[in-house]
């Protein structure tokens, strides 16, 4: 297997940083990490708790901050790659984190691997999802400057869920029968490509 690791500068600044950490604490920030890391906008810690892992740790805003990303970036990896454990622990070990580290993340990893691929694996690329659609057709009969036509149009109205915010969105268009028309074509040619794909 290929390595899912560089031993970049930050990463082996990193290395040291977690290194020195107290193991005591250490499985916690883990638990905490694996819990939280399927939440695209959702903090990992509260500004506050931050703070208190600074003092806990013995470490500066900017350390503390490369460490919970490296550590993030870690698990985010070994999810990526679905990875067994024991693979995990040597290329953690070929990145020089110390024996204890190593056992504590795959701990840490076979513990909470299976829920966190799941949870991904249901997160959508795309925070924006089609709920619900509503149209109504119109005939324009007359205008101020045209007493005599017949001008049809579709209206639609189509209400977006953001997963991001939790919010609904309400998104209106208006078409003309030509562009009706184009439009279709369009999701005609999408359903086509999409059916070739399963």
């Amino acid at each position: 297997m290929a390595s899912m690791f560089s031993a970049s500068t930050s990463i082996k600044k990193a290395v040291g940083l977690i290194n020195d950490l107290n193991i005591s604490r250490f499985p916690l920030l883990l638990s905490r990490i694996l819990q939280k890391l399927h939440l695209k906008e959702e903090r990992t810690f509260s500004e506050d708790e931050e703070e208190k892992l600074q003092g806990a740790f013995g470490v500066s805003p900017a350390d503390l901050e490369l460490i919970l990303e490296t550590l993030e970036f870690i698990l985010q990896q070994a999810a990526y790659h679905t990875s067994k454990p024991q693979v995990l622990g040597e290329q953690l070990t070929q990145l020089e984190l110390q024996e204890d580290k190593v056992k504590a993340i795959v701990e840490a990893w076979s513990s909470g691997a299976r829920e966190l691929v799941q949870k991904l694996r249901e997160r959508t690329v795309y925070p924006k999802q089609l709920e619900d659609i509503r149209w109504n057709l119109n005939l324009q009969m007359a205008q101020a400057t045209q007493a005599k036509m017949k001008m049809p149009n579709a209206q639609f109205q189509l209400k977006i869920r953001n997963e991001d915010s939790g919010k609904d969105e309400n998104v209106r268009m208006e078409f003309t029968h030509e562009e009706l028309y184009e439009f279709y074509t369009q999701l005609e040619t999408i359903q086509r490509q999409v059916d070739s794909l399963s």
